[in-house]
């Protein structure tokens, strides 16, 4: 799998996906705040000053009897280079998209590349906690902009301020944003 676009200023999905797969105990964030831990990806010390990933980054670990490689890829636009060349050599796609910003011209480069080799791509949306697009125009653009039919799995309850955290839609449960 192959993570885009982090979210920078928060933990990014990466961290999350190796916490909750057990290969962190304490998941870090991209910031280039000095108090904060640093990203397990983010190893270089220009990718910890500018608070950016700037290179791609392998991670393993196993989960439920899987072994996951993870490749972690600059979201910046300046280092898309490197992105372009490991979706020469992914299985699937995780595309983060911005739900403040939506669809961005990378992303839908990255979408253009992944559709033509035929790699699954799955979508999250992050930064819902800031105010963001509504969902429902948020699932216009996926589908006029990348021309896919999507399937929210999540929805979320509020944004900005407001925001409560997501009804999974498939368990029928509530998941409260902390």
């Amino acid at each position: 799998a192959i993570i885009s676009h982090p979210d920078a200023g928060k933990t990014p999905l990466t961290e999350k996906l190796l916490l909750y797969g057990g290969a962190l105990e304490l998941a870090g964030s991209v910031t280039a705040r000095k108090k904060q831990r640093d990203t397990s990806s983010d190893w270089m010390e220009l990718e910890k000053k500018r608070g950016i990933s700037i290179s791609s980054t392998v991670l393993e670990f196993d989960y439920r009897g899987f072994r996951m490689n993870l490749l972690d890829t600059p979201g910046h636009r300046d280092f898309s280079e490197d992105t372009y060349r490991v979706l020469m050599a992914v299985d699937s796609v995780v595309m983060v998209i911005d739900a403040v910003k939506g669809i961005e011209s990378q992303t839908i480069k990255l979408f253009e590349i992944g559709r033509r080799r035929g790699i699954p791509i799955f979508t999250f949306m992050n930064k819902c906690d800031r105010p963001a697009i509504p969902p429902l125009e948020l699932l216009d653009q996926l589908e006029k902009v990348l021309s896919i039919h999507a399937c929210p799995m999540n929805w979320p309850l509020e944004s900005g301020p407001f925001f409560k955290g997501v009804f999974d839609r498939n368990e029928k449960q509530v998941h409260l944003f902390e």
